[in-house]
């Protein structure tokens, strides 16, 4: 199999997708083959388990050009996890910013639901300031440039991007780190459009604190 063959982004402009019995439309999203997902992650072996989280466990993998990825898979007995699933393909692939992980596509086949993001070498930002050991590596100059980086990614997401967002689940382990340190907003499952002419937003979701303790 070619490699135009395992990944599909020949779209006829934006693509309309059926998840969990509701269409998805204008996500304009490459499409990536179940099988090219499986051998990028070693068949999703736990060697290259990442971690897990209320949507699914989350691998690393290696697309056939040597791209790393971050693969998130939908686990297919959690029912929060299919509107989040939605939710991020909705708003995160109409975000481009330099502070947002980027969503490269998705894998959807039959009950197989992912989606494949780029690889963030040093993980998540809790694993630095939770743990003594690592602590050290992060000096003021290093926290405040991280600081300022996710500053910069919210005030795109409220002012300056074609959406409003409101991320609804900011904490250290949605903030990913690449191999300089740079910081990224990931996680968009439980974010929301806020209307530009809005004061505020009402939401039918709560987030509890069990969800923020993930």
């Amino acid at each position: 199999m070619s490699k135009g063959q395992e990944i599909s982004t020949d779209f006829s402009g934006p693509s309309d997708m059926v998840v969990g019995g509701s269409q998805v439309n204008g996500t304009d999203l490459p499409m990536f083959n179940f099988n090219t997902i499986a051998v990028a992650t070693n068949y999703f072996s736990e060697g290259n388990k990442l971690g897990r989280g209320g949507f699914g466990p989350v691998h690393k993998g290696k697309l056939p050009e040597g791209q790393d990825i971050a693969v998130k898979r939908l686990s297919r007995k959690s029912g929060q996890g299919l509107e989040e699933f939605k939710n991020e393909i909705i708003l995160i692939a109409k975000l481009q910013h330099r502070n947002l992980v980027r969503l490269l596509g998705c894998c959807i086949q039959g009950e197989e639901k992912m989606l494949i993001y780029e690889y963030m070498p040093n993980k998540s930002l809790d694993l630095f300031i939770f743990d003594p050991a690592k602590q050290a590596l992060l000096d003021w100059t290093k926290r405040f440039a991280i600081i300022e980086g996710i500053a910069r990614g919210l005030l795109y997401l409220h002012r300056d991007s074609r959406l409003r967002i409101i991320h609804r689940d900011l904490k250290a382990s949605n903030i990913l780190l690449d191999e300089d340190m740079n910081p990224k907003i990931s996680d968009f499952g439980m974010a929301r459009i806020f209307g530009f002419n809005q004061n505020e937003a009402n939401t039918n979701r709560v987030v509890d604190n069990q969800h923020l303790l993930q």
